[in-house]
């Protein structure tokens, strides 16, 4: 087992000083427990030192987002350098002797200066490597993220998240992680739940675990949010045959069978629901955790929300007629072909009891009837096609 690492009892009064390189000197450490190289601790100081200091200059700028929740504070440079041995995982889940880099979190990232130091800061107490894409910001995201210590890839232009999301998946895949952590940079997502998300992956029990915020009762999630995020899930479900209660949530955890599959394109903010849709017609198991949001965030959502509900809408319906045609399809069909032919029966009847003759009835009766039967015809063929395409895969 390895030892226990406490802090020192100060006195209130006390002024620490803050550590830089240059006072490694002369710094033992005795305990066998503990390993440290004194060239990585110094790189590490130095960086974190350097943030610091910008830090403090937001600060004073107005720039950093004032404290919404009660966050754990982060561990001074030299904890982050201390991996306890010979802790088994049911003691420890996040201890590993052999792989250093079992959890990596990937976090996309579009001019997000203010808040991008401490979701990396955060995230880094959790997880063993952070990795953020920046997708082509246009302010100092890039800056900020390197000296909080994550690993930066920089997109020339902005690809949007789908596409920043697919590229960290690409870079973390080559560290051989057992689990990969998805967050947003905005700091809507609390990195202190990461284990609660982790937890199932590592254990077995789960391929994706997605956070949802419908699962949490002490979230206060907007009216129109709610209605959106509820129209989303019932047609997202329904495309997918997922059972979600949160199918937009960037909050996520992949093991490494669902890192296996990531062979399906994605674009914008698509990127949630066309991986439950591959993921469950892979039939991965994919299962979720509650978890907490915050929408007062100093930079929100970079696109409007009905805009970007009406986009994520139109693209899941295109994924439910091309995967399940008879519901796309079929279904409207039926029903234009029922009211077709109601109508052009009792323009009909009506005309031989003598009564008056409805045109105009006759005439949208028989257009509705030969549509419906078109869209009915249409959702045979297309999805005997989608069949014969599942035979030959």
């Amino acid at each position: 087992m390895g030892s226990t690492i406490s802090e020192p009892i100060r006195d209130p009064g006390t002024q620490v000083s803050p550590m830089y390189p240059h006072d490694l000197t002369g710094i033992s450490f005795n305990d066998p427990d503990i390993h440290v190289n004194p060239h990585e601790a110094s790189s590490m100081i130095e960086r974190y030192s350097s943030f610091l200091e910008l830090l403090t200059a937001n600060t004073a700028k107005g720039m950093v987002m004032p404290p919404i929740r009660e966050y754990a504070p982060p561990p001074p440079a030299s904890a982050l350098l201390i991996r306890p041995r010979d802790v088994s995982p049911e003691e420890d889940i996040f201890s590993d002797p052999v792989q250093s880099m079992r959890i990596v979190a990937v976090i996309p990232a579009y001019n997000e200066e203010p808040t991008i130091g401490t979701v990396v800061l955060q995230t880094r107490v959790h997880v063993d490597h952070v990795i953020v894409v920046d997708d082509g910001s246009n302010d100092d995201t890039a800056r900020v993220a390197t000296l909080a210590g994550a690993e930066v890839i920089q997109n020339p232009v902005n690809l949007g998240k789908a596409q920043a999301i697919m590229k960290g998946f690409d870079r973390a895949k080559e560290y051989n992680p057992l689990a990969v952590v998805m967050l947003d940079a905005d700091f809507q997502h609390n990195p202190a739940e990461i284990p609660d998300l982790v937890r199932p992956v590592l254990y077995g029990n789960a391929d994706l675990i997605v956070g949802s915020r419908h699962l949490n009762g002490n979230n206060k999630i907007p009216t129109h949010r709610v209605l959106g995020q509820k129209t989303l899930n019932l047609v997202t479900n329904a495309g997918s045959g997922s059972k979600s209660t949160d199918t937009q949530s960037g909050f996520r955890v992949l093991g490494r069978r669902a890192l296996m599959n990531l062979d399906f394109y994605s674009e914008g903010y698509n990127i949630e629901s066309d991986m439950l849709a591959h993921f469950t017609q892979r039939n991965l198991v994919i299962k979720e955790v509650p978890i907490g949001v915050s929408y007062n965030v100093t930079n929100g959502h970079k696109k409007n929300p009905i805009s970007h509900g009406l986009d994520v809408l139109g693209h899941i319906i295109g994924i439910i007629g091309y995967k399940r045609p008879l519901i796309s399809f079929g279904i409207p069909g039926a029903v234009l072909t029922l009211f077709g032919a109601g109508m052009t029966i009792y323009t009909v009847t009506e005309l031989y009891t003598g009564g008056a003759f409805h045109s105009v009835m006759f005439v949208g009766g028989i257009t509705m009837l030969i549509l419906g039967l078109l869209l009915l015809t249409t959702s045979l063929i297309l999805n005997s096609l989608v069949q014969v395409m599942k035979v030959d895969k």
